[in-house]
């Protein structure tokens, strides 16, 4: 088998992370800098994703967060390596990774949109049960503290009179005759 590349252009994603001493502006700016450097030479933007500020799973060169972008694109291979070379001297991006990739069809892509639309509806639903769990949580809550309310209002009455009851044997024993 031989071991050259196909012509024409590989499907390819990337996946970057940009050091946390840039503000969520900058990292913007660093990130539409990566799109130019790939347009640049010849690549085509497919999918264009940016994540935001995240935890990194280690630190960095002292950096606990990161700004993450991810792009697929097309591109010739031999312009690939250039990429590859500018990204890895460029201080404004902390890590990055290169991988081929199967090109999404535009049913790949409805089906993921699918996927997702159903992971988000059933998110939604969950959230509103818990929602509905915690008022009915909170009516079943309040009902006992009324009703705990009621029952001691009673208790009190009952040791009321167990009092008064009290207060006449008292009386009764201490007038008694045969005490003394």
């Amino acid at each position: 088998m031989s071991k050259t590349k196909k012509a024409g252009a590989g499907h390819y994603e990337i996946l970057f992370i940009i050091p946390n001493k840039f503000t969520d502006d900058e990292s913007k700016k660093v990130v539409e800098k990566v799109e130019k450097m790939i347009t640049a030479d010849g690549g085509k933007i497919t999918l264009s994703e940016y994540w935001g500020k995240k935890k990194l799973a280690y630190k960095i060169k002292q950096n606990e967060y990161g700004y993450y972008g991810l792009f697929e694109f097309d591109l010739e291979g031999a312009n690939l390596a250039k990429i590859d070379n500018d990204l890895r001297l460029s201080t404004d991006v902390l890590r990055h990774q290169i991988v081929a990739k199967k090109a999404k069809t535009e049913d790949d892509i409805k089906r993921e949109k699918a996927i997702r639309a159903k992971i988000d509806s059933k998110k939604a639903e969950a959230e509103k049960k818990s929602a509905e769990k915690a008022s009915d949580d909170k009516i079943k809550e309040e009902k006992n503290s009324k009703t705990s309310i009621a029952t001691s209002t009673v208790k009190a009455e009952e040791k009321k009179t167990d009092l008064n009851e009290l207060d006449e044997k008292l009386e009764g024993i201490l007038n008694a005759d045969d005490l003394i």
